[in-house]
């Protein structure tokens, strides 16, 4: 297992600028308004404690409200049990990449899929053919509704920064992001925005909350303010800095921050309560 959103800075060539991203957003962002979030009814707010837990044996004893898990290793079983303990519960999915160890793998023809996108087993998506995403990608959300889910956490989308062997453009970008968004509001669940910095402007009023890796190590966090502007809550994590680095910021800007090891497993060091 890995830091499932750590793959922007794999293989992603010279990263541009969060403020030429976002006027990039800004100028190519032109698209119909969005369709509001039907049925779904959880959002959580500034500051909402979470854990993060991808790898290993999941241990759903941290005391906090919020928990975000793989989608596809958890049952039912395991999501009930979270809810009686009085935690919200978030279905991880890669919506950006293909994944070959995943159980729906054959169904993604060879066309969609790209160049690797600095892990094993993976390779970016060709997030144009819709016609062939948006079924695959419904199938995984409607699982994670059907397991009990109270929310989506979609991966790997901002593959326009990245170079995954197609054209990709920002505009395509927001068109996909926000399918995703719809499908999960469809499905009555609350839907985050992964990583993406740039189209935030954008991007903000489709989603429900923004989850975030590593933006006080590129001095990035700003840049997520309009979601904690709108009563969103911002889940982050940073991997290589001490808590003492960040945690006051996070504080003044409202995020949800932690610091975990990038095997995402059980571990985790919370920024102090005061």
């Amino acid at each position: 297992m890995r830091a499932r959103g750590a793959v922007r800075v794999s293989g992603a060539g010279p990263r541009l600028p969060v403020t030429v991203l976002i006027l990039l957003a800004l100028l190519t962002g032109c698209t119909a308004a969005p369709e509001p979030a039907a049925g779904h009814s959880w959002r959580p707010e500034p500051g909402t404690g979470w854990q993060w837990q991808l790898s290993g044996r999941l241990d759903p004893t941290v005391d906090v409200p919020v928990y975000d898990i793989d989608g596809f290793e958890h049952e039912a079983s395991a999501v009930a049990d979270l809810h009686r303990r009085g935690r919200k519960v978030i279905c991880y999915l890669s919506t950006g990449a293909w994944e070959e160890f995943r159980p729906d793998a054959g169904k993604f023809p060879a066309s969609v899929r790209g160049k690797g996108n600095g892990w094993a087993g993976e390779r970016w998506l060709d997030i144009r053919r819709t016609e062939v995403l948006e079924p695959l990608m419904e199938a995984r959300i409607a699982m994670c509704a059907k397991k009990g889910f109270d929310a989506v956490e979609p991966d790997n989308m901002d593959g326009y920064r990245n170079r995954t062997g197609f054209p990709l453009t920002a505009a395509d970008q927001l068109r996909y992001n926000r399918l995703i968004a719809r499908i999960a509001h469809r499905h009555e669940l609350a839907v985050g925005l992964k990583n993406d910095l740039g189209q935030i402007p954008e991007l903000e009023p489709d989603f429900d909350f923004a989850v975030n890796e590593q933006c006080a190590q590129y001095e990035e966090c700003e840049a997520l303010t309009p979601f904690v502007k709108a009563g969103k809550a911002v889940f982050h994590v940073e991997y290589e800095l001490p808590v003492a680095r960040f945690c006051a910021r996070s504080k003044r800007l409202g995020l949800s921050s932690l610091r975990k090891r990038y095997e995402l497993g059980v571990w985790r060091q919370e920024c102090p309560k005061r």
